[in-house]
């Protein structure tokens, strides 16, 4: 049997004669002369994985959002688009689905249903590691009790989670114990603020106290604007 590697080859000089000929004739030489199917080219790679994430509860109406780019540029829309996602998804036990053009991963628990949305060609598993991401921290943020009236009490918390796995569409980590991380600094950072403004304004009463300076509310809350200015040049 003949291998493969013995058949004919093309003598020296042959292929550049075909390709001059097919520059002559204003095209160029593919083999036998067979042009690349448009649907067969790929689309180059980008970083804008994620066109949007919500989180919907057992009737289909909105709880979160984060829309991405201008796909669906108007609430209306995005909520339509939802809509018609949930009408699709909420009675199935798959985890993907392909809607309007668009690739689709979602998780439901309890009465909650939380959706990842890519587009056609994006990759199913990044974008499924995405949710599960999502999933995860909302456990540890929700205590272990992700359902609806869970994640509007902490919505803030709920919000913070989906920015650090997400921004402006591409995936900044998929790592749930990072995202708890940096979240838990998040809110420490700012709980420190506030009690630092909370002290300035009780040492601002303390000190009106006193030198018995008898102070209305806005010269209380002026004194306090003074103590944070001098607090922060310091």
């Amino acid at each position: 049997m003949q291998r493969p590697e013995a058949w004919p080859r093309p003598h020296p000089g042959e292929g550049a004669a075909a390709e001059a000929a097919a520059a002559a004739r204003g095209g160029t030489a593919q083999g036998a002369g067979a042009t690349e199917p448009p649907g067969l080219r790929l689309q180059e790679p980008s970083l804008y994985t994620v066109k949007a994430v919500f989180i919907l509860d057992n009737d289909g109406h909105r709880l979160l959002a984060k829309y991405y780019d201008d796909t669906f540029p108007s609430i209306k829309e995005q909520k339509a688009f939802e809509k018609n996602v949930f009408n699709k998804t909420n009675r199935t036990d798959s985890e993907i689905a392909f809607f309007g053009g668009m690739t689709v991963v979602y998780k439901s628990s309890i009465d909650l249903f939380l959706y990842v949305v890519g587009s056609s060609q994006e990759n199913e598993l990044m974008l499924m590691s995405v949710l599960t991401c999502l999933f995860d921290s909302l456990n540890h943020v929700l205590r272990r009790n992700i359902e609806k009236r869970s994640l509007v009490e902490n919505m803030d918390g709920a919000f913070l989670v989906v920015d650090e796995i997400v921004d402006g569409g591409v995936i900044l980590e998929n790592d749930p114990q990072q995202v708890i991380q940096k979240v838990n600094f998040r809110v420490d950072d700012s709980s420190l603020s506030e009690q630092s403004v909370a002290q300035t304004v009780a040492e601002a009463r303390g000190l009106a106290r006193v030198h018995s300076i008898s102070c209305t509310g806005p010269q209380v809350l002026q004194s306090a604007k003074e103590q944070i200015k001098w607090s922060l040049l310091k």
